[in-house]
């Protein structure tokens, strides 16, 4: 066995470099100057022997083995939290540091809901939020730098546990002046797929809006621009289509001064699973199941 091992700081640094792509941001993610980062990576080429990164003045690249090294450490490091989080869980119940990863169509509607709540009933919790699509979300999760994510399903996750919190039904969105202006609910097959505006790639509620509408045609006919639901909002407003959005936003206020009508989706699944995801086998299972509770009283 080697008398001489690479420290958890600098696969940390290694796996900030890879995520970043980038010296000057991955050492700002790490909460150093450039210099120590740089000079830990050199450290750790040297322990090893071997080039992990290919430099030059544009970009960096990384070796095949630079790769291979990358995904033990993201494994390394994952562990490392785990051991801390063993510790942790021992003590109170939802106290301390925890990282949650929110999407987008899910934080700006949820959160100011619940947090007040959550800071004062739960004072010892030190909740960090970081707002990233359910891609990257998920990836942040696997590498250890979420602890769990707030999710909309179906959406692939991987080797995860689970909570379900609750159903959040879909709404077509379109102009108070809209003559086609049905009663009470909207059937899929009214829906214009020319005026269909829908968020850009990235953003799962577009794929669960999608499937409930079960119109393949739409896929290749709705315009996918917006890159919030705020956003697409003010596009219907102002007359250029309409919408599909959930009952979270909508109850949240999102049609708010504005002249925009907004009826249930009349289809056999015509709802997003909201769920909160943590790794398999995680240590605290236990307060991630009590923290699932928290977030349905919410």
């Amino acid at each position: 066995m080697s008398t001489y091992l690479p420290t958890l700081k600098q696969l940390q640094y290694l796996a900030a470099l890879h995520e970043h792509g980038h010296f000057g941001r991955a050492a700002d993610s790490c909460f150093v100057s450039q210099s120590t980062l740089s000079a830990g990576l050199r450290e750790l080429e040297s322990l090893l022997g071997v080039t992990l990164v290919e430099r030059t003045r544009r970009v960096v690249r990384f070796t095949p083995l630079g790769n291979q090294v990358v995904a033990k450490a993201h494994r390394l490091l994952r562990e490392a939290e785990e051991l801390s989080e063993l510790v942790q869980s021992q003590g109170q119940p939802l106290s301390g540091e925890l990282r949650m990863s929110v999407i987008p169509t899910i934080a700006p509607f949820l959160l100011p809901r619940i947090l007040p709540r959550l800071r004062r009933e739960r004072p010892a919790l030190k909740l960090f939020l970081r707002e990233e699509p359910s891609a990257a979300a998920i990836e942040s999760l696997h590498h250890g730098r979420a602890d769990c994510v707030l999710l909309a399903l179906p959406f692939p996750t991987g080797e995860v546990e689970m909570e379900h919190l609750f159903d959040d039904a879909l709404f077509v969105a379109f102009p108070l002046d809209d003559p086609r202006d049905p009663p009470a609910t909207i059937d899929p097959a009214s829906i214009d797929e020319n005026r269909l505006l829908l968020l850009e790639d990235g953003h799962c509620l577009k794929d669960h809006a999608l499937a409930a509408c079960n119109r393949p045609e739409l896929r290749a006919s709705a315009t996918m621009i917006g890159t919030s639901l705020h956003t697409l909002v003010q596009m219907v407003d102002n007359g250029l289509g309409l919408t599909l959005l959930p009952a979270m936003a909508i109850d949240a206020g999102i049609l708010n001064q504005t002249q925009i009508v907004a009826r249930p989706l009349k289809a056999n699944h015509a709802f997003r699973e909201i769920t909160l995801v943590w790794r398999k086998n995680s240590p605290r299972r236990d307060e991630f199941k009590l923290l699932a509770g928290e977030l349905r009283a919410g």
